[in-house]
């Protein structure tokens, strides 16, 4: 059975983190020369873009499904295929497509928190091919190693108290 309410409190929490990326794109376009806050900001939101079709097309299976070793997750869950959206979601029981929206602006907003280290410093293309590798070997193993119940930390029964179900319900009973 779904919660609504654990469900919009979740949307919430996801909107207040989408509301981070055109925050950074002011803040980080206030921090340069004039010359490069057009080019600062297209940077922060074409990473964004770049984001949602790298986590759709192939991350939520990289970050999520069945493991390799604890390290990275499979292909099996490309461009969401076979996930079933409406199925409630753990012990908290929000709909996965809503854990999948909060899981999706994450994704977006940490590439994006990088871009300040590298403007005027490399060419627009470069930093579009940093972001879709580092998002690749970097960051999806890392969210299947800490947060995937298949992952390595959970394989050895570590539990990362953000994002645990177990504390989510006691909280809810309380």
């Amino acid at each position: 059975m779904i919660s609504m309410s654990n469900a919009i409190f979740v949307l919430f929490a996801s909107i207040l983190v989408f509301s981070m990326i055109p925050g950074l794109a002011f803040f980080y376009g206030g921090l340069v020369s004039a010359k490069n806050v057009v080019n600062t900001m297209i940077s922060i939101f074409s990473i964004c873009g770049i984001g949602i079709l790298l986590f759709i097309s192939c991350g939520y299976g990289l970050c999520f499904s069945r493991s390799h070793f604890g390290i990275i997750g499979n292909f099996h869950h490309l461009f969401l295929s076979g996930v079933n959206l409406m199925k409630p979601f753990g012990t908290t029981h929000i709909p996965l497509g809503v854990d999948i929206i909060f899981q999706l602006m994450f994704a977006l907003v940490t590439p994006a928190l990088f871009v300040g280290a590298t403007v005027g410093r490399m060419k627009f293309n470069y930093l579009i091919t940093l972001v879709c590798v580092w998002t690749l070997v970097v960051y999806y193993p890392l969210v299947h190693i800490i947060w995937s119940p298949a992952g390595l930390l959970a394989q050895h029964g570590l539990l990362d108290f953000a994002w645990n179900d177990f504390l989510m319900d006691r909280l809810v009973r309380l």
